[in-house]
């Protein structure tokens, strides 16, 4: 686990180094094009040909951060799995499936046809931000990577920390706690939505290299927080109870609808320096875009909202019924002395009554 550990500490290096460098594309100062369209004076690379269906699988511009990022990501999951099978232990097999999903998808959003055309589109980039913040982190959080790695990492036992000691020093820190808490994760999950796109974050996440990477950490982590308190299993500082849980995920959804529907009725164009400007010779207008980035904002967004409800409602039904045969077991040791007790208090106060 010592080289492990070393392993991810270089990967971490190259991570943050990465993080800082754009991807690998032919890059042409504009003015040394022949006729330089406004899409190449604005991005410096070339208009990518008219989007289809088709092209969303055979364009692909490729981030070697991202790249790593899900190479490594698939890597130690799996590397932990394999640890806890070589010494007995079960891991639900449904688990990893999920995880890998999670990561493939992860892959091919920061690195194929929707990464490509989101520079140039309104609804490329919103498919991008709804498939980042809600599809991605349905997959992921079912694969428990933080139980995982609680079960494969052996504790240290010379009172050192090691990586087990990390995780959970970090799970269970005051700010984990608090970005964490169920209302603070659904804050951040629905008010994203105004912060980002109605102010210049917005700008720097389209125009720089920076910003476009810290997108897509921050709408990964906060629909990954936000998921994690409906349906995770990883340790949690605070659980609510699946009421709130099912009401903070209606209020949530009623929230993207609202932006949505915003969006498909507006008629103001945002960043319209970049998308408006951009010149393209196929495709909608940038108005007539965005108002489609409006609808892919209700409707996939609510898509992933009502598996959310489901899964919920089952762990909802699924927790009772434990509790259930919890009782019910707790009640054939003890010859149901809690209800006796009960009955007797209504018979003594019964009696104080006719007196």
């Amino acid at each position: 686990m010592t080289a492990e550990l070393a392993f991810m500490g270089v990967a971490s290096g190259v991570a943050a180094a990465l993080a800082r460098t754009a991807p690998p594309v032919s890059q042409v100062v504009a003015t040394q094009l022949p006729d330089p369209t406004p899409a190449q004076i604005l991005t410096g690379e070339p208009l990518p040909p008219e989007l289809t269906p088709m092209r969303y699988l055979t364009e692909w511009r490729f981030d070697l951060l991202w790249v790593l990022l899900c190479a490594f990501g698939i890597f130690f999951y799996l590397a932990g799995v394999h640890r806890l099978r070589k010494r007995g232990d079960a891991w639900p097999v449904h688990r990893s499936i999920l995880w890998v999903a999670g990561m493939v998808g992860l892959f091919y959003i920061t690195n194929g046809g929707v990464n490509v055309y989101q520079k140039y589109l309104f609804s490329s980039h919103m498919l991008a931000h709804m498939v980042l913040a809600m599809v991605i982190p349905l997959l992921l959080v079912p694969g428990a990577p933080v139980t995982l790695a609680m079960r494969a990492i052996r504790k240290r036992q010379d009172g050192s920390r090691g990586g087990r000691e990390w995780i959970l020093l970090a799970v269970h820190s005051r700010f984990a706690g608090f970005v964490g808490h169920p209302i603070v994760a659904a804050v951040l999950f629905a008010g994203s939505l105004l912060v980002f796109y109605y102010s210049p974050l917005f700008s720097w996440a389209t125009t720089d290299h920076i910003g476009h990477q810290w997108m897509i950490v921050h709408f990964l982590i906060v629909g990954y927080l936000f998921t994690q308190n409906l349906i995770g299993v990883d340790p949690m500082p605070v659980r609510v109870a699946y009421p709130m849980r099912l009401l903070l995920l209606l209020a949530t959804m009623a929230f993207h609808a609202f932006f949505g529907l915003s969006l498909m009725t507006g008629t103001g164009l945002l960043l319209a320096d970049w998308f408006g400007a951009m010149g393209r010779p196929w495709g909608d207008s940038a108005l007539a875009d965005q108002q489609a980035g409006g609808g892919i904002a209700w409707s996939i967004g609510e898509i992933p909202t009502v598996i959310l409800a489901v899964v919920t409602a089952i762990m909802w039904s699924r927790s009772d019924k434990r509790d259930s045969i919890r009782y019910d077991r707790k009640a054939d040791r003890d010859g149901d002395a809690e209800l006796e007790a009960y009955n007797r208090n209504l018979e003594a106060l019964q009696a104080a009554e006719r007196r």
